[in-house]
């Protein structure tokens, strides 16, 4: 069990109870974590804070952002410390993927999954860092996708996987200017796992033959280390990925 207590996290796409983002908010929420839910439903967001507090006891705050836009993430940011004083971790969830071939991809598709996927890992890195850099403190983690190391192949085409795969570059070079302020950045690559991903309910997708493990991930599995990047022990790790992926990607 990891101790949360005293820390305030913001989580991105934090809308559907079957996403990463609800696994992640109940798992660090459970250890006494306060959790503000940031979703551009704010629905989802507000029915998951409500949840996490009634059960857990923890403090939270829904608050609707599109995150593929600067001002409303400014915002966001602004409205989480005002109501929380300080936030020591970020978690870079939201994401979209999609399924089209590269003659049927449109520079409408390609814009929209850089601007949530990637633009939107950026807009929010970049506005909170001024604060941990203030605290002297911070965690950064970003749920990247094997897609992005292994060039897609798993669902998401190749704007999805351009995306992931600059999320990872751009938290290792956000790691190195960091390090010394006492942050770290690093990410979780999920494989296939029990979510849906891309308006696809998980039960309509197959287990994937080279997955060694023969099943598909349960969230709470990429919960389990985007928590444990996230907290005080992974203290000495930073720029650094961690795949949850079965087997399904050996490096």
């Amino acid at each position: 069990m990891m101790d949360f207590k005293g820390r305030t996290a913001i989580i991105t796409g934090v809308g559907s109870e079957r996403g990463f983002g609800a696994a992640i908010a109940h798992y660090m929420a459970n250890d006494g974590c306060n959790i503000i839910c940031v979703n551009r439903h704010v629905e989802g967001a507000e029915r998951i804070a409500q949840a996490l507090h009634e059960t857990y006891g923890v403090r939270t705050l829904a608050i609707r952002t599109d995150i593929s836009e600067f001002e409303q993430v400014e915002r966001m940011i602004h409205t989480a410390i005002e109501a929380f004083g300080k936030i020591d971790i970020l978690i870079n969830n939201a994401g979209i993927s999609e399924r089209v071939g590269i003659e049927d991809l449109s520079i409408e598709q390609w814009d929209r999954m850089m601007r949530i996927d990637l633009y939107g890992t950026f807009y929010c890195s970049k506005l909170i860092v001024p604060h941990m850099r203030a605290n002297h403190y911070g965690r950064i983690v970003t749920v990247s996708s094997v897609a992005g190391k292994r060039g897609g192949g798993v669902f998401g085409s190749s704007h999805y996987a351009a995306a992931k795969a600059g999320q990872l570059g751009f938290s290792k070079a956000l790691a190195r200017e960091t390090a010394k302020d006492g942050i770290t950045v690093n990410c979780v690559c999920p494989g296939a796992c029990k979510t849906d991903l891309g308006g696809i309910r998980f039960e309509e997708k197959s287990v994937m033959p080279e997955i060694l493990m023969g099943r598909r991930g349960e969230n709470r599995e990429v919960a389990a280390a985007v928590a444990f990047l996230a907290s005080e022990d992974a203290s000495y790790i930073t720029g650094e990925e961690i795949d949850v992926n079965g087997g399904l990607h050996i490096d």
